[in-house]
């Protein structure tokens, strides 16, 4: 392998988005849950939830503060690392992110500044308010994000200047709203929703197991049980589905390698199972499918005809190995968070989840699960788009920048590495101190 100026540059892309896409979710899916819990520590003058809701608030706002940091550093290597890239797409993606400045991150800031500091210095309800921008914010930042994603899976609204090489926007709300924003956006923000409740669960479930406020950990663990188990059901069907929908019926390369469809074939099979090997031809070994499956999933007809990667050119094709692996293993996750809430909901119901300790300690190790299915998910839709960096616009070896020389990609690469490394463990240590600590009690003007 060459590890060239394109190559390092990638694998330091994708290591700082990958490990910055660890907060996002958190926030997004803690935000929503906080947002209950504070409903009904207002509207019951509950000491409880209010509790709760202090205890969770602070794991947001470490978890806000993380994700902020390395979002920053992300961004800049947009101008270091992909200059042609930036040339490219600048007249597109400067809306989006300017949108997600403006309206999303400063409201999300705000309100979680008087949210944090706000209580009862402010009234209950306009506490509870702040929690629900702060929510808003979270979710609506992640719109404007994945509208610019979004654009470079299914261009839209731009024209071409090929004299200055570049797109430029030539209708925002077809740009803003290209055919895969609204699939990948529900997607995604359903399954920040499900990394919120297992997080919730979890560490609910840790208190309980270590007789710390056991009594008010039951009360969170319940409603993460409830809200996650409507996330997870809703993130295979429809939110799931539609956009396995949309990348069939828009990027067809990528649906293909995503499922080992490796020969054009009428009536295509879903694998649930198998080996890929990617030296030509490609092949699926020890293979466990359903025939005519993928066919009605993807064109509601069990008997349509699903293009296979013997149709696209060679240079055209993505990774095979990789996009399968990383899709056929968020799919996995997906059907095992579905299957653990089921069972949770339906042993609460009985009256005896917590009696249960083998499914607490199982949910204390699921915390980080819906982040690993979150990265296996980008994982799919990155690695599955290449060679093209712009779909069928411009493709990642045309798009780096040409005046950096390997050693100083390896020097930024590395510092990188190791502040990120720096930024994980503080962060681990911070929530280990916190989970130690547990509920705090009320103080008398809190109470």
């Amino acid at each position: 392998m060459n590890l060239d100026v394109e190559l390092l540059s990638r694998i330091q892309f994708a290591m700082t988005v990958g490990f910055h896409f660890l907060f996002p979710p958190i926030t997004i899916g803690l935000a929503w849950l906080l947002v209950i819990i504070e409903w009904l520590g207002w509207r019951k003058n509950s000491a409880d939830y209010v509790r709760l809701g202090k205890f969770f608030g602070r794991i947001l706002a470490l978890t806000f503060a993380v994700g902020v940091a390395t979002g920053i550093v992300m961004e800049f290597q947009f101008g270091t690392n992909w200059a042609q890239y930036s040339k490219f797409v600048g007249d597109i993606f400067g809306a989006p992110l300017a949108a997600e400045g403006v309206l999303a991150f400063f409201l999300e800031s705000a309100f979680l500044g008087l949210y944090l500091f706000g209580r009862n210095r402010v009234s209950k309800g306009m506490h509870w308010f702040s929690s629900l921008m702060v929510a808003f914010g979270a979710t609506l930042s992640a719109f404007w994000i994945i509208v610019a994603n979004s654009w470079q899976q299914t261009p839209a609204g731009y024209s071409l200047n090929a004299t200055a090489h570049r797109a430029e926007l030539s209708d925002f709300w077809a740009a803003a709203f290209n055919p895969s924003t609204l699939p990948r956006y529900f997607h995604t923000v359903d399954a920040a929703l499900i990394a919120g409740a297992f997080l919730v669960a979890g560490l609910s479930a840790y208190l309980i197991l270590h007789n710390k406020e056991a009594a008010l950990a039951q009360k969170s663990m319940r409603i993460a049980i409830i809200f996650g188990l409507v996330a997870s059901c809703l993130e295979i069907f429809p939110f799931g589905h539609e956009h396995g929908r949309q990348v069939a019926a828009t990027q067809p390369e990528k649906f293909a390698a995503m499922n080992g469809l490796y020969t054009s074939v009428e009536g295509a099979p879903i694998v649930l199972f198998a080996v890929p090997q990617d030296q030509p031809p490609p092949v699926l070994r020890a293979e466990i499918k359903i025939p005519g499956l993928l066919s009605w999933l993807a064109f509601g007809d069990a008997h349509a005809h699903v293009q296979g990667i013997n149709e696209f050119p060679p240079e055209n094709i993505p990774p095979l190995f990789l996009t399968f692996v990383s899709y056929h293993n968020m799919v996995l996750l997906g059907m095992y968070f579905v299957g653990i809430m089921v069972l949770a909901t339906f042993l609460l119901r009985n009256g005896v989840l917590f009696e249960k300790k083998w499914l607490l300690k199982l949910f204390v190790f699921s915390i980080p699960l819906p982040l690993l299915a979150c990265q296996l998910g980008w994982m799919a839709a990155e690695v599955g788009r290449q060679p093209w960096i712009v779909y069928h616009l411009m493709r990642t070896r045309d798009a780096f920048s040409p005046v950096l020389s390997e050693g100083q990609v390896w020097f930024s690469l590395t510092l990188l590495t190791l502040m990120y490394a720096f930024l994980g463990v503080t962060y681990v240590y911070l929530l280990k101190k916190k989970l130690a600590v547990g509920p705090v009690a009320l103080t008398g003007k809190e109470k």
